[in-house]
């Protein structure tokens, strides 16, 4: 067929079953816009590139397949770094497509001239600069394949303008062909620990989710009687409310285990890097180099995530009831203990309290992404997602306005869906503008904003250490929810607890972007015992 490069970027990505792509205006990249046009592919348009690659990952994360991001040269790249590294870590499947300055003149000083691939190389599985028009197909093709196989991660491509406005003439396409990595390690060895296991404890985390073994996870615990401690995307994959399932006994379940198995997610400082006192450990991993070699596991498993666990679920289990008993036990005594805080009508508000409304308000699908400080890690701990694929965190690397491109991902995925961005004030801060991309665009999303007034993860640290604290004040007096009615949206700020469940209905019953402006209490600090370092 007759085309040019833009054409066949946007023919590739139609052919995979990509319907939306995420961007920021730039004349680099028109061409593919007009090849999207052409084929009905929706163009999302957001107000920072950061934005428009967090959707790429979220989209990615949501349904398991390549989630698309078209940036524009130079300025367009470099923004959207943070969110590529996010997908890195997150093993989330992203395509980023960036425009390039003509190689023509390549060293002239054209607008915008960067090569932007000893910049991105470091935090994708493939980059690569796409010179000819009619060199496109191949190079989409390999790079949807690198991204979507296992192990997933963010791939880059850009292609210089002179060759992506340029004619050309296009011959048979080829075909998306994923190439996985080959099972390996001691799945016999990790067979046989289970089955020797008395107090097993199961972590299964993100990867579980991308791999789509959610039912055989959920087969396997109950057939084994393994109590389950979710983390990541890990959380939904057995419904929080499974009597398998805990969250609040996770210390005690984590102490009193004479087994780990770890499946789904790295060995880093959220699993204490992978020291569980005395137990012993099973690391399951969809590739080798996922595998935590520092921490030296008893066995090590990788290759098809789901195929692993159906293996391990062929073993017949001794009884296990006195320990899920001891386990649930504490989850009980853990949950009612909480119930104080949740139920709290302390003034200033206490931010636990937030999510004890907000318990009674999710619809059992809802979607639920988290940006933020000590406001989100409440959220870890309180929020309970019922289904699979419906919770959405920054991971390990912890990059902080990621929250409006999830959401905006989230309602372009799930439209008929309940979706709530829970984020800290501090954090909004870094992707706010895009407030206005939910409003044009007709993105009902519920945002609460924590406002406590103060960068929580870092103030209460340094005072305990030095005495002071420097550099670490908001103004808790901003009316975040101003910034959304000036777009055309809707909101309000909540001073008192006992003003949230109406608020909360308001929010969710507007079918506009709706902003809560929660002032929650400066003096509050999240009571974290994990070693971030």
């Amino acid at each position: 067929m007759e085309a040019n490069g833009g054409h066949l970027v946007a023919e590739m990505l139609q052919r995979r079953g990509v319907d939306v792509v995420y961007t920021l205006s730039g004349g680099h990249i028109f061409s593919i816009y007009d090849g999207c046009v052409k084929r009905n592919i929706r163009l999302v348009d957001v107000r920072h590139e950061q934005t428009a690659a967090f959707a790429a990952e979220a989209h990615a994360k949501l349904t398991r397949d390549v989630g698309v991001a078209c940036i524009t040269a130079g300025p367009g790249v470099t923004n959207a770094v943070s969110a590529m590294t996010t997908a890195h870590f997150n093993g989330s499947p992203t395509l980023i497509l960036g425009g390039r300055a003509p190689q023509s003149r390549w060293g002239a000083g054209s607008l915008q001239e960067l090569d932007h691939l000893p910049i991105v190389s470091s935090v994708t599985k493939h980059a690569e600069t796409v010179f000819k028009g009619d060199d496109v197909p191949r190079a989409m093709a390999n790079a949807i394949s690198a991204a979507t196989s296992r192990h997933r991660g963010p791939v880059f491509l850009d292609f210089p303008m002179d060759g992506l406005f340029r004619p050309v003439e296009a011959d048979a396409l080829p075909d998306v062909v994923e190439q996985h990595a080959p099972h390996g390690g001691d799945l016999d060895r990790a067979k046989a620990l289970l089955q020797e296991a008395e107090r097993p404890v199961l972590i299964v985390g993100t990867d579980v989710w991308l791999n789509r073994a959610e039912d055989v996870l959920r087969h396997l615990v109950e057939v084994a009687q393994i109590p389950v401690i979710p983390n990541g995307m890990g959380r939904g994959c057995l419904a929080a409310d499974h009597p398998l399932c805990f969250s609040r006994a996770r210390s005690f379940a984590l102490k009193n285990a004479d087994l780990v198995v770890v499946a789904g997610t790295p060995l880093d400082f959220r699993l204490g890097f992978g020291r569980f006192g005395d137990a012993k450990t099973v690391h399951i991993q969809d590739s080798e180099a996922g595998i935590g070699t520092h921490a030296n596991p008893d066995a090590a498993v990788w290759g098809d995530i789901a195929a692993i666990l159906h293996e391990l679920a062929d073993e017949q289990p001794i009884d296990r009831t006195e320990w899920i008993g001891k386990v649930t036990n504490e989850e009980r005594t853990r949950r009612e203990a909480d119930e104080a805080d949740l139920n709290s009508d302390a003034y200033p508000i206490h931010p636990a309290r937030v999510y004890g409304v907000l318990r009674e308000k999710l619809d059992r699908d809802a979607v639920v992404a988290g940006d933020g400080g000590d406001f989100v890690s409440y959220a870890g701990r309180f929020v309970d997602v019922q289904t699979p694929g419906a919770w959405l965190d920054p991971g390990p690397y912890g990059c902080l306005g990621l929250g409006l491109g999830y959401a905006i991902a989230a309602r372009v995925v799930h439209p008929d869906r309940q979706v709530v961005l829970m984020a800290g004030d501090g954090a909004l801060g870094f992707s706010g503008m895009d407030l206005d991309t939910l409003v044009r665009m007709n993105l009902p999303v519920v945002i609460v904003v924590g406002n406590n007034g103060i960068w929580g993860l870092e103030k209460h640290p340094m005072q305990a250490m030095y005495g002071y604290d420097v550099a670490a004040d908001l103004n808790q007096e901003a009316r975040y929810d101003d910034i959304l009615k000036a777009f055309g949206g809707a909101g309000e700020t909540i001073e008192k607890a006992v003003d949230l469940p109406d608020a909360f209905d308001r929010a969710l019953g507007a079918g506009v972007p709706y902003l809560l402006n929660v002032l929650t209490d400066p003096a509050n600090a999240y009571p974290r015992s994990s070693n971030l370092a």
